[in-house]
């Protein structure tokens, strides 16, 4: 019995070496894991803000009537470039050419009457000269003589009004510019001052943006920014902020804020921007890369790398806001401490991590908006 439990001995001993072996070998497997990690830099004193915005105009007519009428004509369409004086629709004069018609008719006739008059009070005159007619008749005289001055001068007047409301039927350009929006169609009866066609003119363009009000404080007029555009990389502009406005939109709860552009013919109208404003941080705040930001019991947490055991250990952090590559952290980090940048799903506490030197890590620096990351093997 003895002789054959040896053999049975050996076994369990050697499975025993083998299983040990195994998870020894997983253990290090686990503890050995490279990572990617960045050395926190300088903290950032100033922050970097991105707006985009549209392209427009810096004056904007709204173009309408001076009387009502029914639109019969419109000889411009949205994207047309019209030149000061051109007309842009009409409406129907009929109603204001009859009107011109009697009021031609009230000042001939009101002229008429001035002729009567004149000639009473001149007879009126040579009847008092003779001593003929008391001085009450001469003074009567005058009297409707002037009030038939005045009433034709007020014929005159009547009629210029009715001709310029003639004039009127016609909607001119007063500038130079590109028709944006029509508002007022053939058929459509519009009244006096309602906007028909709105009119941006050429010259000096802008860039309009909105900023909710924590960051409007950065924004005062006369700030300078950069302003970049969509449809072409290498275009980008020295702008300065013209105006800011003075409420808040009640909807958004933005402000609207309007950045003035060089001249540059490569710039359109309806073009989309990006404005780019350097203002000062109330907090140092330092950059890391989206991917180092994890989440523990809720909170929001980074992994710091001990350079002296290469373990790793979660630290709780404050984000002040995120960028468009990254994350500034407010509190909770400080220049030198090295952060896992990716991979932070399999990290646990006191976990060991292969890093091959310092010579590999990269500084989220101040001048940087985020933490530039390198793989450590």
């Amino acid at each position: 019995m003895p002789a054959a439990g040896l053999p049975v001995a050996g076994l369990i001993v050697a499975l025993g070496l083998a299983g040990c072996s195994q998870e020894k070998a997983a253990v290090v497997q686990e503890v050995l894991r490279p990572v990617k990690v960045v050395e926190i830099g300088e903290a950032q004193t100033t922050r970097q803000l991105d707006y985009s915005g549209s392209v427009r105009a810096r004056i904007e007519m709204n173009l309408g009537f001076r009387i009502a009428g029914k639109v019969t004509e419109r000889l411009v369409d949205i994207g047309q470039h019209v030149n000061s004086g051109d007309v842009l629709a009409r409406v129907d004069p009929s109603d204001y050419e009859l009107s011109v018609k009697s009021a031609t008719a009230s000042l001939d006739a009101a002229e008429r009457q001035v002729e009567t008059v004149d000639l009473a009070k001149k007879r009126a005159e040579q009847l008092y000269a003779k001593n003929f007619a008391p001085k009450s008749q001469l003074d009567q005289a005058n009297l409707t003589y002037d009030q038939a001055v005045a009433t034709r001068d007020a014929a005159r007047s009547t009629l210029a009004q009715a001709q310029n409301q003639v004039h009127y039927t016609d909607l001119k350009a007063t500038q130079d510019g590109i028709v944006t929006a029509v508002s007022a169609d053939v058929g459509q009866v519009v009244g006096a001052g309602t906007p028909v066609m709105t009119v941006a003119v050429d010259g000096e363009k802008e860039v309009l943006i909105a900023v909710p009000e924590m960051d409007i404080a950065g924004f005062k007029p006369g700030k300078e920014v950069k302003a970049s555009f969509w449809s072409d990389d290498a275009l980008t502009l020295d702008g300065k902020v013209r105006e800011v406005a003075g409420s808040a939109d009640p909807q958004s709860r933005t402000f609207a804020v309007r950045v003035s552009l060089p001249n540059d013919p490569r710039v359109l109208l309806g073009m989309t921007a990006n404005v780019q404003a350097t203002v000062g941080s109330k907090a140092q705040l330092v950059s890391i890369p989206l991917s180092a930001m994890a989440e523990k019991d809720g909170k929001q947490i980074v992994w710091t790398v001990d350079r002296g055991s290469d373990t790793v250990h979660p630290r709780p952090i404050k984000v002040a806001n995120f960028t468009a590559d990254g994350v500034a952290v407010a509190d909770g980090l400080k220049q030198g401490d090295v952060v896992v940048a990716a991979g932070t799903q399999f990290m646990t506490e006191n976990l060991k991590v292969k890093l091959s030197g310092d010579n590999a890590l990269q500084s989220a620096s101040a001048d940087d908006d985020v933490a530039a990351t390198s793989s450590l093997r």
